[in-house]
């Protein structure tokens, strides 16, 4: 069975792949995502590491001069996704859109660089992308924490990956849509409408790109001009994750600046992150920056942050949050909580399970010697798979498949779960 899974994941891979970059599903979604290509790359590492280290050059190579890397690039024409390069107009050789999204690419190389089997192509990929990582995780830093709180804010639900999370909805509430242009989705012409997120959830998510459009995507003037500002834990968590990983391999490369410069964020970070814990829901938070509150949304997003180095005693509690939720669901772990009034078993980050977080989330655990709650959700992941293919997301209570199809990072998760199960 394990075998015939693989295999399957690996044709998905093949199916999507672009030659320099993959799209993450036919139709719903057809150019190159940031965070999708970085966790994908770790899948094809294990069937072609030559391939895995070109889907991440490609993304770095549309890197912008501030440091920035988009979280689209518009590869070649395509109508049948919206928001196209015609509503961004960031007027890049090739185009893309003007925000980012998780920096999973830190993590990602690491992981690449340590199962490689040809080490001088490892060294020389690797070594090549250290300062471009390291330019990432600076601009986080300046541009999104001018304030040196340690921690950086996300100023488009977007830029989480979580887009349309219960998290957001207080502080997206202030996001107008007077003067939103009338526009189409194309979304919904490709998945469920009730699996997505909603028409007033999409006229805010346009209100804001027009926004920083009007301010011609100059990022030392975006943060403070956005009336979205929050501190997501599981994006932090990334981003944190990233800078360790980018440190051990800064030293293995002799790369001493960026491993100095990395672990500086990274100490800051961790401490920061502590100002985010939430003892009576068990979890870290999220932080309405405008506000300077503590949002009470039991999320996946504080669950997430067990993928940073937090302190033991955190990663122990949020495993026995875990296991609650375990009692509430058949498939661990659900983008929400599933007593919460918001929960909604299949609309996107409003309840499903994912399983590029379910890697995370589990990653974490291990590190933190939290293996019986891992087990738990890697076992659940391959449930799902078995049952209900290589979905977007899934139904926590029955499985059922929700969004895009014989999707790209489902199929790398899944490649990764299976090689570590047989390491």
């Amino acid at each position: 069975m394990a075998n015939a899974i693989f295999d399957h994941a690996a044709e998905i891979l093949r199916e999507n792949d672009r030659g320099t970059y993959t799209v993450p599903t036919h139709g719903l979604y057809p150019f190159q995502w940031n965070w999708d290509s970085c966790l994908t790359a770790i899948g094809q590492a294990h069937i072609n590491e030559d391939r895995a280290w070109t889907e991440i050059d490609t993304l770095f190579d549309h890197q912008w001069d501030d440091g920035m890397v988009p979280h689209i690039v518009f590869h070649q024409h395509d109508d049948g996704y919206f928001p196209g390069p015609d509503v961004w107009q960031t007027h890049r050789p090739t185009p893309t859109s003007g925000i980012t999204q998780p920096p999973v690419a830190g993590f990602a190389v690491r992981r690449i660089f340590d199962m490689a089997k040809d080490r001088d192509m490892a060294r020389a990929r690797a070594g090549a992308l250290l300062p471009k990582i390291a330019a990432w995780h600076d601009w986080f830093f300046r541009s999104r924490d001018p304030q040196g709180t340690g921690l950086v804010a996300i100023i488009h639900p977007w830029e989480s990956g979580r887009d349309n999370s219960v998290d957001w909805d207080a502080a997206f509430e202030r996001v107008p849509t007077k003067g939103v242009l009338p526009f189409v989705r194309r979304d919904t012409q490709h998945a469920n409408p009730d699996h997505r997120p909603t028409q007033a959830q999409y006229e805010r998510y346009i209100y804001l790109v027009q926004l920083f459009r009007g301010l011609n995507w100059d990022n030392s003037k975006l943060h403070d001009a956005s009336p979205f500002q929050v501190v997501d834990p599981g994006f932090n968590a990334i981003l944190l994750r990233s800078c360790a990983d980018l440190a051990d391999l800064a030293d293995t490369l002799d790369q001493p600046g960026i491993a100095a410069q990395a672990r500086a964020h990274l100490a800051r970070g961790l401490a920061a992150m502590e100002t985010l814990w939430s003892d009576a829901q068990g979890q870290y938070l999220c932080l309405d920056r405008t506000l300077g509150t503590l949002i009470q949304s039991p999320s996946i997003g504080g669950l997430l942050a067990t993928f940073a180095a937090i302190p033991q005693h955190r990663a122990a509690a949020i495993g026995t949050r875990l296991t609650t939720l375990g009692e509430k669901v058949t498939y661990l772990v659900p983008s929400h909580d599933p007593d919460a009034a918001e929960f909604d078993s299949l609309r996107y980050w409003r309840g499903p399970v994912w399983l590029i977080v379910n890697y995370m989330i589990a990653d974490g655990l291990q590190q933190a010697g939290q293996g019986d709650v891992a087990a738990r959700i890697v076992a659940d992941s391959i449930a799902l798979i078995e049952k209900s293919g290589f979905a977007e997301y899934y139904d926590p209570t029955d499985g059922t498949p929700c969004g895009g199809g014989r999707f790209t990072w489902t199929a790398a998760m899944v490649i990764e779960f299976l090689a570590q199960a047989g390491r």
